[in-house]
């Protein structure tokens, strides 16, 4: 298959695009580099399989020649990034899914679009671990509403070029992904976490640290992206792992792993910060017969040994 990638020289996008290579795919790697580098892709520039045009995907998309599936990728993806950027994230979840459908419209062309966890917004209790079909708690003008809002719109307008324009789309929410390519000041908690102990600063944690996550390492995420894009399930999919462990136990492995000093700091809790976050993955099993592998202490070990060269690599 001929595959565009959307977003291909970010963290998730580079390692899909490295997967399908694998799978002896060629590649269409897509990227303006807002939050992705060329240094995740580096290694493929070489590779005949492999293509790379600098483009915002925002604007009319045009590749030549056949094309059999497009995933889009695309968007600033920490809290970080898309408060910084918010109208390009509106942006890319909004015209960026158009053109990215328009383009497979035209191609006729698999689409597969990767929206989040997000999605479900601050969930209420009675919906935890989180199922697809929750509709979410979402606050439209809070400080996460630009990205929130933009993975729901994209959604809904992913269905409906399903329904009327009947192209074959499929759906990921993605939950907390990890590993090697994160970038350190991209502010998620565990890059953060990651860089705070390996250079000996305190860890912060906001509110009492009891608020919870599920961590997926990416070669895990990578995997149930591809199992989605080759089968026939059209409905949303959530891809994560179930594994739930608070932040400030987060902190603590982490500090533990790193064999480092650092203390924790504790810090007000941000507007709309998410009190749980669990994916049902249910669905993803029996549909996909898809489940992580890598449990957390093998890909904080993993993802520790990246971040140790990329900060020796900066202080060399």
């Amino acid at each position: 298959m001929r595959i565009v990638v959307t977003g291909g020289a970010g963290f998730v996008g580079s390692n899909v695009c490295d997967y399908l290579l694998e799978k002896g795919h060629s590649v269409v790697c897509i990227d303006n580099l807002l939050t992705g580098t060329k240094e995740n892709i580096a290694h493929l520039v070489d590779n005949e399989k492999f293509t790379y045009i600098e483009h915002n995907v925002s604007e009319h998309i045009v590749v030549e020649g056949e094309v059999d599936a497009v995933m889009h990728l695309a968007s600033p993806a920490s809290p970080k990034d898309y408060t910084k950027h918010a109208i390009p994230t509106l942006k890319v979840g909004s015209l960026g899914t158009l053109n990215a459908l328009g383009l497979a419209k035209v191609k006729r062309a698999k689409f597969l679009l990767t929206s989040t966890s997000e999605v479900y917004g601050d969930p209420d209790r009675k919906h935890h671990p989180q199922k697809e079909s929750y509709y979410g708690n979402v606050n439209p003008v809070g400080p996460r509403g630009m990205y929130d809002e933009a993975k729901r719109f994209a959604e809904a307008l992913t269905m409906a070029y399903y329904s009327d324009e009947k192209i074959d789309t499929r759906i990921a929410r993605l939950f907390n992904t990890y590993g090697p390519r994160m970038r350190l000041d991209d502010g998620r908690v565990l890059p953060t976490f990651m860089s705070q102990a390996l250079n000996g600063e305190g860890l912060t944690v906001f509110g009492d640290g009891k608020q919870t996550r599920s961590f997926c390492y990416i070669s895990d995420m990578v995997e149930g992206l591809y199992k989605l894009l080759m089968s026939d399930e059209h409905e949303p999919v959530n891809l994560g792992n179930p594994s739930e462990i608070t932040v400030l136990q987060l902190a603590e492995e982490v500090i533990e792993l790193t064999s480092s000093k650092s203390g924790i700091i504790f810090k007000p809790l941000p507007q709309d910060d998410p009190k749980v976050r669990r994916p049902d993955i249910s669905k993803a099993r029996n549909v996909l017969d898809w489940n992580p592998k890598v449990d957390r202490q093998e890909g904080l070990a993993k993802t520790m040994e990246y971040f140790t060269r990329k900060i020796q690599s900066q202080t060399a």
